[in-house]
């Protein structure tokens, strides 16, 4: 332990680098706020982590009740393959052969989603793959290093209708209305027993790559970073208390760092509730529950800012179901 406390040391003034090197502003990807639901979907390394097949479906309504106001739908899949499981490889004279995979290391996760920002659409899908690493032992259990890169690819549209604005502006001219962009993000985390914690980075292309795109007019997406951390504090045997923090910012250099700062608590892993304060933005409560294999979650944003006074807040909803023998389970590391 005294050993991987060390490596963590090393490693946290370096992501703390990276993370500040590249900071802030102009969300320009889906973000949720029951995040930890589905953690791959912020860090591509923590896909397959808790070793079971588990498919999403969330939906977001941000600012409900006003017009236009945006939206979020994402299904999404993940897994790790496992000592037990099996490829199938063709060999060189086309005859295929059934081998297993050589170990628990891989995790890949897929996932689609339609995001509506006003005039703006991000309609795409993500493929991850991630590579799982033992870096020792706390307490007899494998502390567990990864490593991820996802593939995206979305198409950017602009919905023009109804809206007033000045036709002369020269961006919105020759600004083509739809374009499709492909792009990659990494990850990389670290999960033990008591803590995990986990950077990432989002289109490391900027958007430079781009097509159906005719009128040339430059155009750039920023680049995202994520820096979470959680530690666990068991209270007794039934219950657990779970402090959090997620850091967010982008390219443009602190003038948007924002951060949501969380406190979850659990009862037997089959119930959880918890309280977040986004910095600049509001206060979310969420909770949710576990039967059978079933998720379900459930948070609202209540905002600080005065559109609270147009709305009726953001509401997001959750549902995950979980394939696979209690064998397959990492326990430690179960995220909900």
């Amino acid at each position: 332990m005294k050993r991987d406390m060390r490596l963590l040391r090393r490693l946290f003034p370096l992501l703390i680098l990276s993370f500040i090197s590249g900071a802030s502003l102009g969300q320009q990807v889906p973000m949720y706020s029951q995040y930890i639901m589905n953690g791959f979907l912020v860090n591509p390394s923590f896909a397959g982590r808790d070793g079971y097949t588990t498919v999403t479906l969330t939906t977001r309504e941000q600012w409900v009740g006003l017009a236009q106001s945006p939206g979020t739908y994402a299904a999404s899949f993940q897994t790790r393959l496992l000592k037990n499981s099996y490829i199938s490889k063709s060999t060189s004279v086309r005859k295929k052969l059934v081998k297993p995979t050589k170990g628990g290391k891989v995790g890949l996760g897929g996932y689609i989603f339609n995001d509506n920002n006003g005039i703006m659409k991000r309609t795409g899908f993500q493929a991850v793959y991630a590579y799982h690493i033992t870096l020792g032992r706390t307490q007899g259990v494998p502390n567990n290093l990864a490593l991820g890169l996802a593939m995206t690819a979305y198409q950017f549209a602009i919905n023009t209708d109804g809206l007033t604005y000045d036709h002369n502006d020269p961006l919105l001219i020759n600004y083509d209305r739809s374009v499709f962009i492909p792009d990659f993000n990494f990850g990389a985390s670290l999960t033990t027993t008591k803590y995990y914690v986990g950077f990432a980075m989002t289109n490391l292309l900027r958007g430079s790559l781009m097509f159906a795109d005719t009128t040339n007019t430059k155009r750039n997406e920023l680049g995202h970073y994520f820096l979470t951390g959680g530690i666990k504090i068991p209270l007794n045997r039934d219950w657990t208390l779970e402090p959090s923090a997620f850091i967010k910012s982008s390219d443009m250099l602190f003038k948007s760092i924002q951060m949501d700062l969380t406190t979850r608590v659990y009862f037997k892993e089959d119930y959880w509730a918890g309280l977040s304060w986004r910095t600049g933005d509001a206060i979310i409560l969420m909770m949710g529950l576990k039967y059978d294999r079933f998720y379900f979650a459930y948070a609202v944003d209540f905002t600080l800012t005065d559109i609270r006074k147009q709305s009726f807040g953001t509401h997001e909803l959750t549902l995950a179901v979980k394939f696979g023998e209690s064998a397959r389970r990492y326990r430690w590391i179960n995220a909900y």
